[in-house]
């Protein structure tokens, strides 16, 4: 077994010169975007042991470069390479001073096209479980959760282990030292916020500028706090809601919630779907984070369940409850109920503090098919670290309140807000843009404490 000593050397070898990387047209190509491959361990534990292939791709700066900013989208396993091609354009303003570089995430190439080693395996959406009502229905649950896992896991269990967002930050760290930069310039979008805080947590004299775009907090000392701090946000979003739609309004959806966990309420128009409360708060909450502008669907499906018919919070497309992915990274990220006596004392703390959604839209309940993962959870959050320059935080409503609580962490670091509904700012709001390519060239931050865009 390799001693911390070995892989604190192994993580801070001699930077492979950026000459070294063997850069041609990316395949299918059409933007001048140039592909180089980097080997990395499949393990970092084990640098000497079995390698994996990552998949470079580089949009060269169109003016003097100053060096290269790495970009990710999140996801987790959203294929940088591809989704940087599509949005080229948008990266124009950077590009006069820098490289974009980016990569498609280790594991992720079967399932979203990655041109990065994968995982020999196909993964999909999963119904969010349902709260286990006694020790049996939560073992059934353990169980269930490890059969999701089990055919993925088989095929390739070093690389399947070793897929935690602290995982990709190595691979990140790899990839500058063969770029030749001496300290990282980062941008991550959504789940790709979690690469930059855990990169700033392992490297953290190695970091320049981290831009965190839409994301969440993986950075919390204290957990449960962080799922209060989750649901208080999602409250602060039904009520936007029942202010619009007025007096008694939450009362009657309190009312109505309780009446399906006794008894689920069917959709007419989908023969043998029902939905118990825990549904219909999840559902609700999706809708009316889009804002104002989807309140009176809102309105119309919580009437038409009051009357017996919950066919208005019935997906358009894809499966008919509420879902999430199967969760192969996110399931080593994540602290998880171990128990089903620990999962209700946090459930009757959340709904506590968020009567109107309880858990819904938190990682309390996202991680309930987590319960019985083969890999258990390798990477919890920690706070940041001391000397960390400044961080740029940029979201739109409840995820600028979440990445504050991480950059707030180090001293003089931003964040920029945009009042409104959303999911990420970079690739929608010029405002936000040209906050974000000011930092990752300059190193320059927006004025504090109320930029808004």
């Amino acid at each position: 077994m390799w001693t911390s000593l070995a892989l604190t050397l192994a993580l801070t070898a001699t930077p492979t010169p950026a000459d070294d990387l063997s850069w041609s047209p990316c395949p299918g190509d059409k933007v001048g975007m140039e592909c180089a491959d980097l080997k990395v361990p499949v393990d970092w534990s084990k640098p000497a042991g079995r390698t994996i292939t990552l998949k470079l791709g580089r949009l060269k700066s169109t003016g003097r470069a100053e060096g290269s900013a790495l970009i990710a989208y999140g996801g987790p396993g959203g294929p940088g390479i591809a989704l940087t091609q599509q949005t080229a354009a948008t990266w124009a303003n950077l590009r006069k001073r820098m490289h974009v570089v980016t990569w498609d995430t280790r594991g992720y190439g079967e399932q979203f096209r990655g041109l990065s080693t994968g995982l020999p395996c196909v993964w999909t959406r999963i119904p969010i479980a349902a709260y286990p009502r006694d020790d049996a229905e939560f073992g059934r649950l353990h169980e269930t959760n490890r059969g999701y896992a089990e055919p993925c896991r088989s095929k390739d269990p070093e690389l399947f282990a070793n897929m935690s967002s602290a995982d990709h930050a190595r691979d990140m760290e790899a990839i500058r030292k063969a770029l030749g930069e001496s300290r990282l310039n980062y941008y991550g979008a959504s789940y790709a916020g979690f690469y930059g805080q855990d990169y700033a947590r392992l490297f953290p004299g190695k970091v320049r500028t981290i831009a965190l775009d839409g994301t969440w907090n993986h950075s919390a000392a204290d957990w449960p706090a962080e799922l209060d701090a989750m649901a208080r946000t999602n409250e602060t979003s039904a009520a936007r809601y029942f202010t619009w739609k007025g007096a008694g309004s939450a009362r009657e959806w309190r009312a109505l919630v309780a009446a399906a966990n006794r008894e689920p309420i069917p959709a007419k128009k989908a023969p043998g779907v029902a939905y118990n409360g825990t549904d219909l708060q999840d559902f609700m909450l999706g809708m009316v984070r889009g804002g104002p502008d989807g309140f009176p669907a809102v309105s119309a499906a919580i009437e038409s369940a009051v009357t017996g018919d919950a066919s208005g919070f019935v997906p358009e497309r894809g499966l008919r409850y509420p879902d999430q992915s199967t969760g192969v990274t996110e399931c080593t990220d994540w602290p998880r109920f171990a128990d089903r006596a620990s999962m209700e004392a946090g459930l009757r703390r959340l709904r506590k503090v968020a009567p109107n959604v309880g858990a819904a839209g938190t990682l309390a309940s996202g991680t309930m098919g987590c319960v019985g993962w083969p890999t258990g959870v390798t990477n919890p959050p920690k706070p940041l670290p001391k000397g960390l320059p400044p961080l740029l935080g940029t979201g739109a409503w409840g995820e600028s309140d979440a990445v504050k609580r991480v950059v707030d962490q180090v001293p003089g670091s931003a964040v920029v807000r945009h009042e409104g509904p959303g999911h990420t700012l970079y690739m929608f709001s010029a405002c936000a843009r040209d906050h974000i390519d000011r930092y990752l060239t300059d190193a320059k931050l927006p004025p504090q404490p109320a930029t808004k865009c």
